[in-house]
């Protein structure tokens, strides 16, 4: 995992080809921003940091650099972004660029650089030889998006990085009430690993005082609430949001989308999707899929549709008509409730 990538840059154990590829932007930018503190001092970062966009520069413009000595210190860095020929996408590119040079440099890398290809792309074009190359001879970070045994592990060693153990229910509490984003999750848990101190623990206490909401979690613990025909803690959820600004058409629209998520999931389901598939097909996260699974089985299919028929006309008198909005969503959750 991406953990022991990191714990070799920090014990200066460093590569001299990354690939850094994939959609997970916060692993990229994590892992360029190791490379950066434990690879260069702060006087040598003017002198031995360089940043190619290879949609604009020719990889041989890269690759001089490369192999002219640092001006100061040992190692020059040298990160390449956008390298398209990696990948079967197309794009408009501007430049040429000479991947026979390429090649003969990742079999016989500069001994003085740490060259860093940063490919954000969902899959690279495993058939090209420059790929094949560039994947038996770099340190790789494939950096997709973690499905839930990931992100259990990911926070997991968040906290350990941190000097905390964090218990399984806080783990659980912490992906129902951040979601799925890593910035956030990340953001989360080194807060309670503040707030826990070194050697200490995190438990759902903490979780549960300190973790803050997405507006979309509230209003998936909202949904939740109404589920459950807990309507009173969802009216109380909903006010909250109100008091905290929130435009009563932005919060109509994430229950919609919930809701739709809702009626999609079952009737996936009941065309025999598993849940991983129909996260694919939909392209959210399994995780989220998981979630809506659980409220799906409570509802019939009657009443997802009477509920999206709602949410339409909501939706409509919002939009054109004079009534108050906030009394507007007020009036759904009674009418969901009721039915």
């Amino acid at each position: 995992m991406v953990f022991d990538l990191w714990k070799q840059i920090k014990a200066k154990k460093f590569a001299p080809i990354y690939l850094l590829y994939g959609v997970e932007s916060f692993l990229i930018n994590e892992t360029r921003q190791h490379l950066i503190n434990h690879l260069l001092n702060e006087e040598e970062m003017d002198f031995n940091l360089f940043s190619y966009d290879l949609e604009e520069t020719p990889i041989d413009v890269a690759l001089e650099d490369a192999e002219t000595f640092p001006f100061m210190g040992e190692r020059k860095l040298i990160f390449l972004q956008n390298p398209a020929f990696l990948t079967s996408e197309k794009t408009k590119e501007k430049v040429e660029h000479n991947l026979s040079k390429l090649e003969a440099y990742i079999k016989e890398p500069s001994p003085f650089t740490v060259l860093v290809f940063i490919a954000p792309y969902e899959k690279l074009d495993e058939r090209k030889k420059i790929t094949k190359e560039l994947k038996r001879n770099a340190a790789i970070l494939e950096a997709k998006k973690l499905n839930e045994v990931e992100l259990k592990s990911w926070i997991k060693e968040r906290a350990a990085l941190n000097h905390v153990e964090i218990e399984e229910e806080a783990v659980e509490l912490i992906l129902s009430l951040a979601g799925t984003n890593l910035f956030m999750l990340t953001s989360e848990i080194d807060k309670l690993a503040l707030y826990s101190g070194a050697g200490n623990g995190i438990n759902v206490h903490m979780v549960e005082n300190l973790v803050s909401r997405s507006l979309e979690q509230n209003i998936f613990t909202l949904i939740d609430k109404i589920v459950n025909r807990k309507i009173e803690e969802a009216l109380r959820i909903y006010y909250d949001l109100l008091k905290q600004n929130e435009e009563p058409i932005k919060i109509l629209s994430i229950i919609t989308g919930q809701f739709r998520l809702i009626y999609q999931v079952k009737e996936l389901a009941r065309r025999g999707y598993g849940q991983q598939q129909i996260a694919g097909h939909l392209k959210v996260h399994p995780f989220r899929i998981k979630l809506a699974a659980g409220q799906a089985n409570v509802f019939g299919d009657k009443e997802l549709t009477h509920i999206m028929k709602s949410l339409a006309e909501t939706d409509y008198q919002m939009k054109t008509g004079g009534m108050n909005k906030e009394l507007l969503i007020e009036m759904f959750l009674f009418r969901l409730h009721h039915k």
